[in-house]
């Protein structure tokens, strides 16, 4: 959690007893875009688009297929999102530190146990654990506890940028210093209580389309409280994340990390706009620039939007059987797999998971052979079980994204 970051240039204030200057909470109003701004119509427009949308995608998908994406999902959106924070580790390594496998270079090890704690985060998240605590005060602590707890020790040191000094982070805790971020001032220690108390009245209890829109807002907020001493980056996208995935049923198959990471500049300056006041009677009756809110709620959403249409796009059901037969065809020419394995990887896709008494038949051949060629493909890891007489389901590896899923990260 190095608070070196690029993004977050952070200036550390001397250590107090909590010192609270008595901040009121209105001072991060408007929460949300109020139903009275000229923006509303627009926004909830994205807000039914992205629902629509979200739901067409994983109506589209096998059961079987949704669980492989999931999981390559976590991957990409560990990678992204770390991305943002200046730290580069490939999901292909992020793959590898999920099987033990690490760097023998102390730095690329620490990313990878990093990029492994995230994962694991999000899992967590993806299996109901934040449900219906996603903007609560304890869903935020647990979040950073469960994340922080899982990072090695070097990762766990914030470091004040003038004075050298090392402060270590807490996994779990609020900070008990001032800081600084940008041209940003966070509220006081002290003031941090109340201000996520209000964070969680604002954004409890909405309807859809409200919850939605206020995915924006939230985002936002969190980051300009700044409860923790290093983390917060991560923290809100991984509350973004939960937000969309309990209120749209996402299935955890696409990801905003991806869309803010590609278009890192404007998701950096819009949030810094999110900082400033209100202009003018025009623009709204909080203490916050109401426009700037909005502005960053339409390009939230339609990040979402876009990722939905791209993830939705790569896994068109002829455009990837096509691109995985290929790949097929070539492991077969090598001798990497038996013949017959692209039927049965086509039956999975299809299906979305297949007996493993079905392969003989699908194969043509007996069945010796299609243990064979079950054992191959489990190998090669496209193929997944929970057990020796599990079903078979399909996989995606990252060492065979670019082939299968071009374009979801880049090459390593």
């Amino acid at each position: 959690m190095s608070i070196a970051d690029p993004d977050n240039k952070l200036d550390i204030g001397v250590a107090a007893n909590l010192p609270d200057r008595d901040e009121s909470t209105a001072l991060m109003e408007p929460m949300v875009v109020s139903e009275s701004s000229r923006h509303r119509t627009a926004l909830c427009d994205l807000a039914i688009e992205l629902a629509s949308q979200a739901f067409g995608f994983r109506r589209s998908l096998p059961e079987g297929v949704m669980t492989a994406l999931a999981d390559l999902v976590r991957a990409m959106n560990c990678y992204y999102s770390n991305l943002i924070e200046g730290h580069d580790t490939h999901p292909i390594d992020i793959e590898r530190a999920l099987k033990n496998d690490y760097s023998t270079d102390p730095a690329r090890r620490d990313l990878q146990l990093e990029a492994r704690a995230h994962v694991a985060v999000q899992e967590w998240i993806d299996h109901g654990g934040l449900k219906g605590r996603a903007t609560t005060v304890s869903g935020l602590l647990e979040i950073h506890r469960r994340f922080g707890e899982l990072l090695p020790d070097e990762l766990l040191w914030a470091q004040a940028p003038e004075s050298g000094e090392r402060i270590r982070v807490i996994p779990g805790a609020l900070r008990e210093r001032d800081v600084r971020v940008g041209r940003h001032v966070p509220v006081s220690p002290g003031a941090l209580p109340r201000f996520l108390a209000r964070f969680e009245a604002a954004y409890g209890g909405l309807g859809k389309t409200d919850r939605i829109l206020a995915a924006a807002g939230a985002h936002h907020r969190l980051l300009w409280i700044h409860p923790f001493l290093d983390g917060n980056g991560r923290v809100a996208r991984l509350i973004s994340y939960a937000m969309l995935l309990e209120t749209l049923d996402t299935g955890g198959i696409w990801s905003i990390a991806r869309g803010l990471a590609r278009n890192e500049v404007t998701y950096k300056s819009q949030l810094a706009a999110c900082d400033m006041l209100r202009r003018n009677d025009l623009d709204g009756r909080g203490h916050l620039s109401e426009e700037a809110l909005a502005e960053f709620t339409r390009f939230f959403l339609n990040t979402c939007i876009d990722q939905v249409k791209f993830m939705e796009g790569l896994v068109q059901p002829d455009r990837l059987r096509d691109r995985i037969l290929i790949w097929t065809e070539e492991e077969i020419r090598a001798d990497a797999l038996p013949p017959k394995s692209g039927a049965v990887l086509e039956a999975v896709l299809y299906r979305g998971e297949l007996q493993r008494g079905e392969v003989a038949r699908i194969t043509g051949t007996g069945e010796r052979q299609a243990r064979r060629v079950t054992a191959a493909l489990i190998e090669q890891e496209v193929l997944a079980s929970t057990s020796s007489r599990a079903p078979l389901r399909l996989a995606f590896p990252a060492k065979l994204a670019s082939r299968w899923l071009p374009g979801l990260f880049p090459e390593k």
